[in-house]
């Protein structure tokens, strides 16, 4: 770490004041990683400031009578090294003259010197405006609201409580998972545009619910919640109330209880609703109310997981991260020990200090920093697309504003920096030829430098030489000749099919062919007309058992071609019910194989402005993905289509599609999007090398493409304007 500088060119601006804190200001006690500290708090402007033992002790000296050079002067002398700086003093004093807690008669230009910490105040507008999905709005104080409310809820918020919250949530978990698959499948419903307005109001009634914990737990504490205001979340308003006043416990699990309460309200709500869905969906029940259910669990489990309890954003999780691991301001420390390490080892500047002095958290802070820097930007790209492809006009404003902020305003503070900080002055070169050349490698290496450009797939290993086996007609499983894997010839019998009724019509139509040939016997002896109506009596009969005999041999399913059968074991369904069309197996060659890759719209319109020449295409095996083989493209997509070539593709099978609970067409799922299909061999080997086999039919396999290289610019582009293609519905 470099040694801090002592002196200050302004200090002859604050020498002479003769400040202490105002009477309203109280101060608590608080230990963080072994070590005390201060928190000096402003009950009027709930503001908040951490003060070490040293700083601590220049403002308990600060009472009205002794200049600012005295205090630190006897500073200076009882602490040596560890005493503050002049540049600490001046930056303390601003924080407490910003917070309105100092009290004392200030000159113009001091004035002007500790008026450097309103810049605050702009800097919260300009966060407001940067972070435009989390913009917040104050409204009313609803602390004697929760006053009122905290003798209710108290029997609940202690130890007891928890462990009967973890018991319910545990509870609603096991009677929802078995549901599993119908509850995916109403996802579709649920983000469907007719659900949006139901949706909105489940959200912001449980945001309410969910800062009604946040504050009846601060309250239980001790805490006040001054403030209730509006916040909007990702463009969709969203309640919150500042429990700020929790940083003043002793305790840290106090806090973290406080920044947990309200997802431990918002999670409780969800199991009620859990319970309720379940009980529905097994009466086989649909309506309001259950979507409602539905409309709560899915409002809770994405808002927590995304926002509330990730602590890579400043919510929730952000907060009950700091009170565990006892780092304060993790993330405006974490932003400033990646400008210190740049500073010191790329630019090599002295003056500068490092936000602490502990190897070990200086190890937290750069982690938490790089990972909390690019889950932003991750989440700021998945929203994005996500509310471009929804409504595209205003994600795209979204956007342009949200870059601008996050990419402009720091480019031009940098800038400023660069021209105005005193501390560059003395290797001005050095720092401008850096910038230079990290500006010029970042074109270089983003916009200039051919990359390796790959794209990836999923697809299924099939037999070329495939036939469905359906059942001809109606009937129950009564015998089963083969089994899975046995070859067959064309013609071969698979499976036959019992139907008593048919019996019995076969036996009431042979015996009705046989009353109608005796009539006609008869009526040679009789009139022409009566002979003639006899004879169209049999030729009814006889197309009606000839109907009937035909039914009855599709009661006998056959191989479609020579192969060997594939599919689950028949013998175990014998004596089910099957309806004309079912799938009972295949009847595959294993030693004529491809690849069925599924690809998706953007997939599909590269490789149709691309010649198979232009780019390699490689798979491998889900179950040996060491092994790499090459393989051809056959046939190229072509429409598209919902029906998967494989179950091993879909959720179900442990692949990434998303299927339609229950529906399957022409035997195979049904995707809930669109997709395209194309057809890969294995290239022949070359130098009589030996390919490793692509397997048995119906493993799955990962598909990689290969295109020809392009700068990473270009193809960062390439994939958004096709992922903006494929979302926008303009």
């Amino acid at each position: 770490m470099s040694e801090r500088s002592t002196f200050s060119p302004f200090w002859h601006r604050v020498r002479g004041m003769k400040p202490r804190l105002r009477p309203h200001v109280q101060i608590v006690r608080q230990h963080f990683r072994g070590a005390r500290w201060y928190v000096v708090q402003d009950p009027t402007s709930n503001a908040y400031f951490r003060l070490n033992p040293v700083a601590h002790e220049f403002v308990g000296l600060m009472d009205g009578s002794r200049t600012v050079e005295s205090i630190w002067e006897m500073g200076l002398t009882r602490h040596a090294d560890d005493a503050l700086t002049q540049n600490e003093v001046i930056n303390v004093l601003s924080q407490l003259h910003s917070g309105n807690l100092l009290q004392g008669d200030l000159a113009p230009e001091t004035e002007q010197l500790l008026g450097r910490g309103r810049e605050r105040v702009q800097q919260k507008a300009v966060q407001q405006a940067i972070g435009l999905m989390y913009f917040k709005v104050r409204l009313f104080n609803p602390d004697h609201l929760l006053t009122a409310l905290e003798p209710f809820f108290r029997p609940a918020i202690n130890r007891v409580g928890f462990i009967a919250w973890c018991v319910l949530v545990a509870a609603a978990l096991g009677t929802v998972l078995p549901h599993w698959q119908q509850l995916r499948g109403q996802f579709e419903s649920t983000i469907a545009p007719s659900n949006w307005f139901a949706l909105a109001a489940t959200f912001v009634l449980v945001k309410l619910w969910h800062e009604l914990g946040h504050g009846l737990i601060c309250k239980r504490f001790g805490g006040h919640v001054p403030e209730f205001g509006a916040m909007m979340l990702v463009l969709m308003p969203a309640p919150y109330v500042d429990a700020s006043s929790a940083w003043t416990f002793r305790s840290k699990w106090q806090r973290v209880a406080v920044g947990g309460g309200g997802m431990m309200f918002e999670l409780a709500l969800a199991s009620v609703m859990a319970f309720v869905w379940t009980s529905m969906n097994r009466a086989g029940e649909a309506g309001l109310v259950k979507q409602l259910a539905y409309n709560v669990m899915f409002t809770s489990s994405v808002s927590t997981i995304i926002f509330n309890a990730n602590p890579l954003m400043r919510f929730d999780g952000y907060y009950m991260l700091s009170d565990v691991l006892e780092v304060p301001n993790l993330m405006q420390r974490s932003m400033t020990m990646l400008k210190f390490l740049a500073q010191k080892h790329l630019f090599q500047l002295d003056s500068i200090q490092a936000p602490t002095s502990s190897p070990g958290e200086a190890v937290l802070l750069l982690a938490y920093g790089i990972g909390a820097f690019i889950y932003r930007i991750l989440v700021f790209f998945s929203i994005t697309l996500y509310i471009m492809g929804k409504l595209f006009a205003i994600g795209l404003l979204l956007a342009a504003w949200t870059a601008a902020m996050w990419f402009v305003l720091p480019v031009a503070g940098f800038l400023r920096w660069l021209v105005t900080n005193t501390a560059v002055q003395d290797r001005r070169t050095r720092v401008w030829g850096v910038t230079a050349a990290l500006v010029a490698a970042a074109v270089l290496i983003v916009g200039v430098i051919p990359m390796p450009d790959h794209r990836r797939a999923e697809g299924v290993v099939e037999s070329a030489a495939r036939s469905g086996v359906f059942a001809g007609a109606q009937g129950s499983i009564g015998q089963v000749h083969v089994r899975s894997g046995q070859r067959v010839k064309k013609g071969d019998p698979i499976v036959t099919m019992t139907l008593p009724e048919m019996d019995a019509m076969l036996r009431l139509a042979r015996a009705q062919l046989a009353e109608h040939e005796s009539l006609e016997l008869l009526s040679h002896s009789r009139t022409p007309g009566e002979q003639m109506v006899a004879e169209k009596y049999v030729e009814s009969d006889k197309a009606e058992l000839a109907y009937l005999e035909s039914q009855a041999s599709e009661l006998v399913v056959r191989a479609p071609q020579d192969g060997v059968v594939a599919g689950s074991d028949l013998s175990q369904f014998v004596g089910r019910m099957m309806n004309k069309g079912d799938v009972l197996c295949e009847v595959l060659e294993p030693q004529d194989l491809r690849v069925a890759a599924i690809l998706s719209q953007q997939q599909a319109d590269w490789i149709a402005t691309l010649p198979p020449e232009k780019f390699e295409t490689e798979v491998r095996r889900a179950s040996r993905v060491n092994e790499v083989i090459p393989v051809v493209m056959t046939r190229p997509p072509a429409a598209a289509r919902r029906e998967l070539p494989h179950e091993a593709l879909g959720f179900q099978g442990g692949g990434k599609v998303e299927t339609r609970a229950g529906k399957v067409q022409n035997g195979e799922r049904v995707a809930s999007r669109p997709l395209f299909k194309a057809l890969f061999r294995e290239k022949p080997p070359e130098n009589g090398e030996t390919a490793p086999a692509l397997g048995m039919p119906g493993e799955r396999v990962y598909v990689r493409f290969s295109l020809p290289a392009r700068p990473l610019l270009a193809q960062w582009i390439d994939r958004v304007r096709q992922s903006v293609q494929g979302r926008a519905k303009v």
